[in-house]
C-alpha cells in the first residue's frame, strides 16, 4: 500500500496537466483507475455568454479530461491494463436551454471517450462514461457583470 499524496490540479489549466501526470507516475509507477470527475458549468442564454467563457468551459470539461487521459494512457497501454472513467452529465446526451456551452463540452467529451473505448479494447483497457442526471453542486451568486462568479464548480 501507498501513503496518500495530495496533488493539486486545476483541470481547466491544461498546461500543468502533463507535469502533474508525470509527478503521479513518478510517485506511484502507474495508475490503475483514472476517474475524470471535474466539471465547470455556467447558466445563461447563448447570446449572453461570451466566447471567452465558452472556451473556459470547454477547457475544463473537454480538454482537461482528455489531456489528463492522454498523459496517463501510454502507461496503461504499456501494461495492457487499466480503467478510465468519465463522470459526465446527462447533458452530454441531451441539451437543455441556457446550458449550451456546458452541454456542448459534455457532448464532445462523450464522443471522445466513446471512440477511446473502441480503440482501447485491444489493450484490455476499460473506458466508461457515467452520465448522471441533474445534481446540486456548489454555486456562488455572481455580482452584476462578473461572469466568473456565475460558474458552477
Amino acid at each position: 500500500t501507498y501513503a496518500p499524496k495530495l496533488i493539486l490540479l486545476d483541470i481547466s489549466n491544461i498546461n500543468c496537466i502533463q507535469d502533474v501526470a508525470k509527478e503521479i507516475l513518478n510517485c506511484y509507477g502507474c495508475v490503475d483507475i483514472l476517474i475524470n470527475n471535474a466539471s465547470m458549468k455556467v447558466k445563461g442564454a447563448v447570446q449572453s455568454i461570451s466566447l471567452e467563457l465558452d472556451k473556459k468551459i470547454m477547457e475544463a470539461n473537454y480538454f482537461g479530461p482528455i489531456t489528463l487521459t492522454k498523459a496517463i494512457l501510454p502507461n496503461m497501454i504499456s501494461r495492457r491494463t487499466g480503467q478510465i472513467v468519465l463522470i459526465n452529465s446527462i447533458q452530454g446526451k441531451i441539451g437543455i436551454p441556457f446550458r449550451a456551452a456546458y452541454a456542448a463540452s459534455k457532448h464532445a467529451a462523450v464522443g471522445f471517450f466513446d471512440c477511446l473505448r473502441a480503440e482501447m479494447e485491444e489493450f484490455d483497457i476499460s473506458v466508461s462514461t457515467v452520465n448522471p442526471t441533474f445534481i446540486c453542486s456548489y454555486h456562488r451568486q455572481p455580482a452584476p457583470g462578473n461572469w466568473e462568479a456565475s460558474i458552477w464548480k
